[in-house]
């Protein structure tokens, strides 16, 4: 049997500006993930615009493509998806 795993990474290049449309869509879409990563440079001085979402995927694909295509649709927002077989 083979078994599949989904990754999906998701870049926010300005999350100030992005981060409430982006929470809504992963809310919206929260059954379809499992694992969920967020990820931003800091320290006691800076603390960057851009930030890294990792995100692990299980059930429907239709679901991920919807996520995907939603993500996508927001200004500032990349997606890349990795799809492991084993």
């Amino acid at each position: 049997m083979v078994e599949e795993l989904t990754i999906m990474g998701v870049l926010v290049t300005n999350r100030t500006e992005e981060a409430t449309e982006v929470q809504k869509v992963l809310t919206n879409h929260g059954c379809s993930i499992k694992t969920r990563l967020g990820m931003h440079e800091t320290d006691e001085e800076y603390c960057s615009k851009k930030g890294v979402i990792i995100l692990e995927l299980v059930g429907d694909k239709k679901d991920w493509n919807e996520l995907e295509n939603k993500l996508n649709s927001i200004e500032g927002v990349i997606v890349k998806k990795m799809e492991f077989e084993f």
